[in-house]
């Protein structure tokens, strides 16, 4: 079986870069999106500090829970009409104690991308489902066949033992003359694409919405949509961020920019009440920080900002003027087959760091050279 070359950028793994008097002292989590069944926490040196083999790849949303426990969304193959094949299937959320021990699991066919804790307790998953003909002709933008059948997201809500319990369905609050497809050529097979979702304090949800590259502001009580962020300035972002400032960071991937510049990646962060830009991060390089797809992005106890470059699996730490004081490039790469060849990648869906103070509130033994913070 024959393999791609790796590119001389991805060789290089482990931390590059570090300032250890800037830097959050806080545990990365990492995963790979390629393939594999392990995550990884790693700290400030790039040492693994612990790890999760799942019974599945994991590669989407994954998260540490207040109680130490990893909560992970796993890629669960069933024949969906629309997602089977697609990288982004998910299909399974459980939450793992921290020696791997199940505590519970819920299945979904129609999962994709994301799926988190609602402070209720609940699973809120994003699923997906089919425009109707009728809503489906009136949108605009996007390419492909006019005739063909257009999925949009639903929202799904769900108990830990898989009863739903309340179902969001996007195409019956979306607006055909505003939630335009683009910019760029993106295909109408899909009319949001989402890829990540939060939960803000007041119980209405944020979803990134990729194909219409707006962040979407909804209500659980009515199911409208009452703020839009980034039109305008957005191009198929990931990875809403809420902050504690009361504003949303987003990973802006910009793969299908219009404004002339190679494509390049940037972080942006708006106020939620105002929908204004307050902040954003582009490298001094524009197009050195660059990833079309996966990608996330994350507010920081110290005030920094991490970042995760999905397709070079790189993760880089910025304080607010722009330094960079972290820099850490996955190691792991797994290989996928793709009929008579393969390749091998690095990459990764998100990364989030978490301090080291919630494994002890949790009352999880980190390793003793651990203990005492920073290495």
């Amino acid at each position: 079986m024959a393999f791609t070359a790796v590119p001389e950028r991805r060789r290089l793994g482990g931390v590059t870069l570090l300032d250890p008097e800037r830097v959050d002292k806080g545990l990365t989590l990492i995963a790979s999106s390629w393939g594999g069944t392990r995550v990884r926490l790693v700290d400030e040196a790039g040492a693994e500090v612990h790890g999760w083999d799942l019974p599945w790849p994991p590669g989407l949303g994954q998260t540490i829970t207040s109680r130490g426990t990893l909560l992970a969304n796993g890629k669960v193959r069933d024949d969906h009409p629309f997602l089977s094949g697609l990288p982004f299937q998910a299909g399974a959320i459980a939450e793992f104690d921290w020696d791997g021990r199940k505590l519970w699991e819920v299945r979904h066919s129609g999962h994709h991308h994301d799926g988190i804790l609602l402070a209720n307790g609940n699973v809120l998953l994003l699923g997906i489902g089919a425009v109707p003909e009728e809503i489906a002709a009136r949108v605009r933008g996007g390419i492909g066949e006019p005739g063909a059948t257009m999925w949009a997201d639903t929202l799904v809500e769900l108990t830990r033992e898989g009863d739903q319990i309340w179902e969001w369905r996007s195409w019956e609050h979306l607006d055909p003359e505003v939630d335009v497809i683009g910019p760029g050529p993106m295909d109408r097979e899909e009319w949001l694409h989402g890829n990540g979702i939060a939960e803000l304090e007041t119980g209405e949800i944020l979803l990134s919405a990729r194909q219409t590259s707006t962040v979407l502001r909804i209500s659980r009580e009515t199911g409208e949509i009452t703020r839009r962020y980034g039109s305008g300035t957005l191009a198929g972002q990931h990875s809403p961020w809420i902050t504690d400032d009361g504003t949303v960071l987003v990973f802006d991937n910009g793969f299908n920019r219009l404004d002339g510049a190679p494509p390049y990646s940037r972080l942006i962060e708006f106020d939620l009440e105002t929908g204004e830009e307050v902040w954003r991060y582009t490298d001094p390089v524009p197009w050195e920080l660059f990833s079309a797809l996966q990608s996330s992005v994350q507010r920081l106890p110290n005030g920094n900002t991490l970042a995760c470059e999905g397709l070079a699996g790189r993760v880089l730490e910025v304080t607010r003027d722009g330094d960079t004081v972290w820099e850490y490039v996955n190691p792991h790469m797994e290989f996928r087959a793709f009929q008579d060849s393969g390749v091998r990648s690095n990459r990764m869906f998100r990364a989030r760091k978490f301090p080291r103070d919630l494994f002890r509130t949790a009352g999880v033994t980190l390793p003793e050279s651990e203990r005492g913070g920073t290495r």
